[in-house]
């Protein structure tokens, strides 16, 4: 049975959707991944073998699910300030003329991780990642300084873990 989801296109100037076609597979692949990924010398096996298919399979609806965009990113998730460092999620209101050049000015930063446009005042919005509070802070004051803007910072005050999973 081939399920379908709503996929939201946030790269245009106003939100689409667009239906994403998912096989029994892909939401079961979906799911095994969200528990975790094996450590192993080949981890595609051992996923495949859980889910009873082949490796190959599962390396094609990785790759099919990457390309069109039902996800939009495959790997490790580091909590940095576990590891010592800092981050926020902060956000800008971008005039529609100038959001090129700000996602530039904004993008130049070695500590922006993520970058996203939105629908609502506040048009862009981007994740700093630093070594400390200090130089999260100060990334967003120089983001201030070179995009004329003032920052939205909004860091983490707790952390909650929300895991999709869907019905094969």
């Amino acid at each position: 049975m081939v399920k379908k989801v709503m996929l939201m296109d946030k790269s245009s100037r106003h939100a689409q959707t667009k239906l994403a076609e998912l096989s029994s597979l892909d939401k079961r692949l979906i799911n095994l991944l969200q528990r975790g990924f094996p450590i192993s010398e080949r981890p595609f096996l051992d996923i495949a073998e859980q889910l009873g298919s082949n490796e190959d399979i599962v390396i094609e609806r990785l790759n099919h699910l990457m390309a069109t965009k039902v996800l939009t990113r495959f790997g490790p998730m580091f909590d940095a300030v576990c590891l010592g460092g800092a981050f926020t999620l902060a956000a800008l209101a971008v005039p529609e003329e100038k959001f090129a050049e700000v996602t530039m000015q904004v993008n130049s930063f070695d500590q922006v991780a993520h970058n996203y446009r939105r629908t609502h005042h506040y048009n862009m919005w981007f994740v700093v990642g630093a070594e400390s509070e200090v130089e999260v802070n100060q990334v967003i004051s120089d983001i201030e300084k070179k995009t004329a803007l003032p920052v939205l910072n909004t860091p983490k005050l707790e952390e909650f873990y929300v895991q999709l999973y869907l019905p094969a």
